[in-house]
C-alpha cells in the first residue's frame, strides 16, 4: 500500500477496525496514489463538475421558460439533462472531497446508495435513448401521424416509463450486494462505490449476484440498444428515398444531436466493459 494512502485522514481508524474484523465504513482509493497531481486534479474535475452542473441547468432552465420549444424532442432533451446533472451530483462531489482532503471514507450505507443511484441512472439513460430513437422515427416516418401519436400523454408515460425501469432493475441485486459479508478488506480501489469494485470485498462467493447483474444488465441494454439500431435504420432508409437534397439534410440535421449522444454513451460503455 502506498505511503500516500496510509497516510490519508481516517485510514489509520480503518485499519484498527479491519484488524478487529469491524467495519462501519468503506474507504475510497480514488487518486490516491498520485498525490503529486491532487491539486491540479481537483481543479479539472472540479471545472468539469462547474460546467456540467452549469450547462444542463441552462438547458432545463431555457426549455422551461420558452414556450415556443415546448415540443417532445426538447422534453426529452430536458430529462436527459436532468439525467445527467443527477449523475454528475450522485459521484462527484465525493470525489472532489476526498481529492482535497485526502479523506475517501465512506458510510456502507452512502455506498450502497451511490452505487443504486448510479446503476438506476445509467438504466434510465439506455431507456430514454431509446423513448427519444422513438420520437425521431416517428418524427422522420411518420410525420402526417407524428402531432397525433406523440402528444404530451405520451411523452409523460414514456418518460415515466424511462425512470421506473431505471429505478427498478437494479434493485434486486444492489439489496443482494448490500446483504453481502465484506471480511477482506475495506479499501474500495476506485472513486466511486463500483459494482465489480465491491464484490472483490466480499469473503463469500458472489457467483449469483454477478450473474443476476449481467442477466438483468443484458436485458435492458441488448433491448434497448437493438430497438434504437432499428429505429436508425427505418430512419436512414426513410431519408434516403427523399428525392431533395435540402429536404434529406433537412430531416437529418433533426436527429443528428441524439444520434452523437446514442453513439457517444454506447461507445464509452463498450469501452468500459
Amino acid at each position: 500500500m502506498s505511503s500516500a494512502v496510509k497516510h490519508r485522514p481516517g485510514y489509520g481508524i480503518s485499519m484498527q477496525n479491519e484488524s478487529q474484523g469491524q467495519y462501519s465504513d468503506f474507504i475510497l482509493l480514488g487518486h490516491s496514489t498520485l498525490p503529486e497531481l491532487q491539486f491540479p486534479l481537483f481543479f479539472i474535475f472540479l471545472l468539469i463538475y462547474l460546467l456540467t452542473i452549469t450547462g444542463n441547468s441552462l438547458i432545463i432552465t431555457c426549455i422551461c421558460l420558452d414556450a415556443q420549444i415546448q415540443i417532445p424532442m426538447y422534453f426529452f432533451l430536458q430529462n436527459l439533462s436532468f439525467l445527467d446533472l443527477s449523475c454528475s451530483c450522485n459521484i462527484q462531489p465525493k470525489m472532489l472531497l476526498g481529492i482535497i482532503t485526502g479523506d475517501g471514507a465512506i458510510s456502507q450505507i452512502g455506498c450502497f446508495i451511490q452505487l443504486y443511484f448510479f446503476a438506476s441512472l445509467t438504466v434510465t439513460e439506455f431507456v430514454l435513448l431509446t423513448a427519444m430513437g422513438y420520437d425521431r422515427y416517428l418524427a422522420i416516418c411518420k410525420p402526417l401521424h407524428y402531432p397525433l401519436l406523440m402528444n404530451k400523454k405520451t411523452c409523460f408515460l414514456l418518460v415515466i416509463i424511462c425512470w421506473v425501469v431505471g429505478f427498478l432493475d437494479p434493485l434486486a441485486h444492489t439489496i443482494a450486494i448490500s446483504q453481502l459479508p465484506f471480511c477482506r478488506t475495506h479499501l474500495i480501489n476506485h472513486f466511486y462505490c463500483d459494482y465489480s469494485a465491491l464484490l472483490k470485498l466480499s469473503c463469500v462467493k458472489t457467483t449469483l449476484i454477478e450473474s443476476m447483474a449481467i442477466l438483468f444488465g443484458s436485458l435492458v441494454g441488448f433491448s434497448t440498444f437493438s430497438f434504437t439500431l432499428t429505429s436508425y435504420i427505418s430512419i436512414i432508409s426513410t431519408i434516403i428515398k427523399i428525392h431533395s437534397a435540402t429536404g434529406r439534410h433537412k430531416a437529418f440535421s433533426t436527429c443528428t444531436s441524439h444520434l452523437t449522444v446514442v453513439l457517444l454513451f454506447y461507445g464509452t460503455i463498450m469501452i468500459v466493459t
